[in-house]
This record gives structure tokens, sequence and C-alpha cells, in this order.
């Protein structure tokens, strides 16, 4: 791995690690347990559009692999998150690839994505399908919060971009 390569992705997973932090210290009423805003994905998406799909993937799954033995409550908490995060990733760099979808709806599919992972690893790990009912107020978290962080990762993308030029 070149050095300027690994120092940016050393960078940008400070830079995720922190919005992983800062949201902890936040506590969001929402209504599903669990469910979150995701400001870390800011980072992600900005970096699947600035460096690429492999440096995306691979600062997403550090970063959750850091967060989860930071802040974690154990092995299932990750591995929901990782579930969650190998899934909503593989799906934005593939929306990102095909070209037809803008910054926005990659980042939507992606919050989407990432719901539906983290609910079928945990209906998996726990034996429990009941869990699905949980899923259309994540899909509709996942659609809202995805905008949010979509909009967010445009305009960083964009100030990066001249910032590179």
């Amino acid at each position: 791995m070149e050095t300027k390569r690994m120092t940016r992705l050393g960078l940008l997973i400070a830079l995720a690690f922190i919005f992983s932090y800062i949201e902890s210290l936040f506590p969001f009423v929402f209504p599903v347990p669990g469910m979150k805003v995701g400001l870390a994905n800011i980072v992600v998406v900005t970096a699947l559009y600035e460096f690429g799909g492999r440096d995306a993937f691979c600062l997403s799954m550090v970063r959750i692999l850091l967060v989860s033995l930071t802040f974690g409550g154990g092995f299932s908490p990750m591995m929901y998150s990782l579930g969650g995060g190998i899934l909503s990733a593989a799906v934005m760099i593939f929306l990102k690839r095909t070209g037809r979808f803008s910054l926005i709806g990659v980042s939507v599919a992606g919050g989407v994505c990432h719901n539906i992972g983290q609910v079928a690893v945990a209906a998996w790990i726990l034996g429990m399908a009941e869990l699905a009912y949980q899923l259309s107020w994540l899909l509709i978290g996942g659609a809202v919060t995805g905008i949010l962080i979509g909009f967010a990762g445009a305009e960083a993308a964009k100030r990066i971009h001249r910032y590179l030029q």
C-alpha cells in the first residue's frame, strides 16, 4: 500500500471514528432500539466518491471494528454492524459504478441496506425472524438519514475535490 493512500485512509478512519464517538455522546430517541443517524457514513460516502470503492470499503470495515471494540457491547453488536456495513458498502459501490445514481441516492441505498443487513444478522444470531417487524421503521430511518448523510457527503466531496486539485 502506498504511503499517501495509507496516510489518507488513516486520517479518514480517525475522522469516522471521531464522528462515531460524537454521535454516541448525544442520545437520539428513535422508535427502534439501536437506530442511529450514522454521522461516520459522511466520511464513507465521501471516500467512495473521492477515493474509490476499495478505500471506502476498507474505511468502513476498520471503523466498524474500532468502534465496536471501543464502545461496543460485545461480539453480537459487532456482528450486526459488520453485517450492515458489508451489505451497505457493497450496494453503494455497485450503485456508484453503474453511474445511474446520484451521491444522495447511493447514500440512501446504503442507509437502507445497512439496516437490512443488521436485522438479517440479528435474526440469524438470535434465531428470531420476528425482528423483521422493526424493519419498516429502520427502512424509513435509513432513507431519511441516508438523505441527510448524502447531502453532507456531497458537500464534503465537493470541497475535498476542490482542495485536491
